[in-house]
């Protein structure tokens, strides 16, 4: 599983490594790259969308 923040990551990532994502399940986040490095909010937005998919620790 590989996630991406936006979608356009996503249509890069596949133009460039179409062959090795065939087995892969790539998911687009969709968090716009807006947030400084750490910045809490981020930080709450991305737990909230991975745990859809995985368990997030506290």
């Amino acid at each position: 599983m590989i996630f991406v923040m936006e979608k356009k990551h996503t249509r890069r990532l596949k133009e460039k490594f179409s062959n090795t994502l065939v087995t892969k399940q790539l998911i687009c986040l969709d968090i716009p790259d807006d947030y400084r490095f750490m910045d809490e909010e981020l930080i709450e937005i991305l737990k909230s969308r991975v745990s859809e998919y995985l368990e997030v620790p506290e």
